[in-house]
């Protein structure tokens, strides 16, 4: 496989605002693979979480250092929760190389939670709002343009209808990736809004992955497992952190995931080499769910 396996591809990566988050890590994987880049931030929301906001202008930094020979790069500003911002960010994105070929959907709404106990409609509202609804509109946004580029027809689907379908194709269109988390590998306490709104990508996955493939489009969705990206340092975190040093020495390899660990299988997935693997959800935990 080339050094450069996405060069003259562009990537849109949403939620990359800080230089520790999986978003910033995905980004320069991307990068360096050789696509042209998009990032996607909403420094906002991270002045309210403990661990705080970054460097905006390190960020920027920090992807162009990535960037291979000739390739280019931008950033946008949007807060998801506003579904008017949707469409205006997939043109933005597109306008940077005048296609728009891979879509990570890594934006998440951190804070605002609570317990069953806590659960009011505001709460599930707002996690739904960001971390499911946006992800599905920037991806149906980005399955018209690739069924308009096409010719597809236009029509709704009663249930168990195909709209659309342009292939057989010689090789994918477009690569998408959601991200899931570790509800499914057990209790998630103080959290139920935002595990339910992930939960609710890992179980529609197999089904919108049928319907991109019409297009030509792989879907696959990752839970990147327990990774710190600030919120497990003690200076900064959300959550009592009593007893996690003999938890992490019991685990497989005695730490946490880094934020390049989820990234590098994402970069994989959107190359190439991983153009047979569609529908799934994939979990990248080094273990944790086994131990």
């Amino acid at each position: 496989m080339s050094h450069h396996p996405l060069s003259g591809r562009t990537a849109l990566v949403t939620g990359v605002s800080r230089r520790r988050g999986i978003g910033f890590a995905v980004a320069t994987t991307l990068a360096r693979l050789g696509a042209d880049v998009v990032i996607h931030h909403h420094r906002a929301h991270d002045v309210d979480q403990p661990w705080g906001a970054d460097d905006l202008d390190a960020v920027r930094s920090g992807l162009a250092e990535a960037l291979t020979p000739g390739a280019s790069m931008t950033d946008i500003a949007a807060d998801l929760r506003d579904p008017a911002t949707i469409e205006p960010l997939l043109d933005a994105a597109t306008a940077l190389t005048r296609r728009l070929d891979i879509l990570v959907c890594n934006q998440a709404l951190s804070g605002s939670d609570g317990s069953v106990f806590d659960l009011t409609a505001a709460s599930l509202d707002a996690h739904w709002e960001t971390n499911a609804r946006a992800t599905l509109l920037l991806t149906a946004g980005l399955a018209r343009r690739r069924r308009d580029e096409l010719g597809g027809a236009r029509g709704s689907a009663r249930p168990g209808d195909r709209v659309v379908d342009a292939g057989p194709f010689v090789s994918p269109t477009g690569h998408v990736i959601w991200m899931t988390s570790g509800q499914l590998d057990g209790p998630m306490r103080g959290e139920v809004a935002y595990a339910t709104s992930k939960a609710a990508l890992a179980g529609v996955t197999r089904t919108v992955a049928a319907e991109l493939l019409d297009v030509g489009i792989l879907l696959n969705t990752v839970n990147p497992g327990p990774v710190n990206t600030g919120y497990l340092d003690a200076d900064t975190t959300d959550r009592d952190l009593a007893g996690i040093e003999e938890w992490l020495a019991q685990t497989p390899f005695g730490r946490l995931g880094r934020p390049e660990d989820p990234a590098r299988l994402i970069g994989w997935l959107c190359t190439d080499a991983g153009a047979w693997i569609t529908g799934q959800v994939l979990t990248s935990d080094g273990g944790f769910g086994l131990r």
